[in-house]
C-alpha cells in the first residue's frame, strides 16, 4: 500500500515560512492541496515525476515554491510570505506513472497524505 508521509506544519504569523514535507515509497508525479473550514478543497502546487515543470494556483504564485528530492523521493512546498487566507489543512498527492506530466485537477492523483495543519495567525 503506498504511503504519503507528510509534515512541516504549525501555526505562524502572518508573512512567516513554512515548508511542508511529503515523503512517498516511490517516485510519483506530486501534487500539494488544501482545505479550508467549509471550504472545498483546491489545488496549491504541482510538479512533474522529473521535477521539471511545476504549477501554481494563482493566489500563491510567487510565494509557494513546490520542489523534490529525487534521491529520497520526497516533495516539499515552500511557503513564505503566508497570510491568514492560507490557513487550512494542507495534502500532498501523487500520481502514478513514470515520466507523469503535471496535474491539476483532484481526479487526477491517485494517492494521497493525512493531511498537516497550517494555521497563519494575523
Amino acid at each position: 500500500q503506498v504511503q504519503l508521509v507528510e509534515s512541516g506544519g504549525g501555526l505562524v504569523q502572518a508573512g512567516g515560512s513554512l515548508r511542508l514535507s511529503c515523503a512517498t515509497s516511490e517516485r510519483y508525479a506530486m501534487g500539494w492541496f488544501r482545505q479550508a473550514p467549509g471550504k472545498e478543497r483546491q489545488f496549491v502546487a504541482a510538479i512533474n515525476w522529473s521535477g521539471g515543470t511545476t504549477r501554481y494556483e494563482a493566489s500563491v504564485q510567487g510565494r509557494f515554491a513546490i520542489s523534490r528530492d529525487n534521491a529520497k523521493n520526497t516533495a516539499y512546498l515552500q511557503m513564505t510570505g503566508l497570510k491568514s487566507d492560507d490557513t487550512a489543512v494542507y495534502y500532498c498527492a501523487a500520481k502514478t506513472g513514470r515520466l507523469a506530466r503535471v496535474a491539476v485537477h483532484i481526479s487526477e492523483y491517485d494517492y494521497w497524505g493525512q493531511g498537516t495543519q497550517v494555521t497563519v495567525s494575523s
